[in-house]
């Protein structure tokens, strides 16, 4: 109990991005074509790299001492399943939604360029 607290304490604005992509996951659209082609692959990369963005904001802001493997797998590995089970979660539970591999893909990708800029952003400052 008194772990999750600390949670909630230390990634508040972490918790609420994933609450709020569990609701665009599952959020029943119109239908309606995008302005143009893609617009929805776009989306999925923001979503998940302003995701990670979130989390390692919140990470170095909490620690004073950065751990590199939890780092990797709580700010990119942890986001990318998670982007794995909401797209299984699209196929399998709604009937107006499907799980798609390329909206998988456009996750995957937004979490990695974000790690991968943070990684040369750091490296830069030493």
């Amino acid at each position: 109990m008194k772990k999750s607290l600390r949670y909630l304490r230390c990634y508040p604005l972490s918790l609420l991005a994933i609450v709020a992509i569990i609701f665009l996951t599952f959020y029943r659209t119109s239908g309606d074509a995008p302005f143009f082609p893609g617009l929805d692959k776009i989306a999925h990369f923001l979503m998940y790299a302003t995701l990670c963005s979130i989390i390692l904001f919140e990470y170095y802001r909490s620690h004073t001492i950065a751990n590199a493997s939890r780092i990797f797998w709580f700010a990119v590995i942890v986001p990318i399943l998670f982007s794995g089970v909401m797209e299984l979660s699209q196929g399998f539970f709604t009937s107006y939604r499907s799980g798609d591999f390329y909206d998988f893909l456009f996750n995957a990708a937004g979490v990695l360029v974000v790690a991968f800029s943070c990684i040369l952003y750091k490296r830069s400052r030493r």
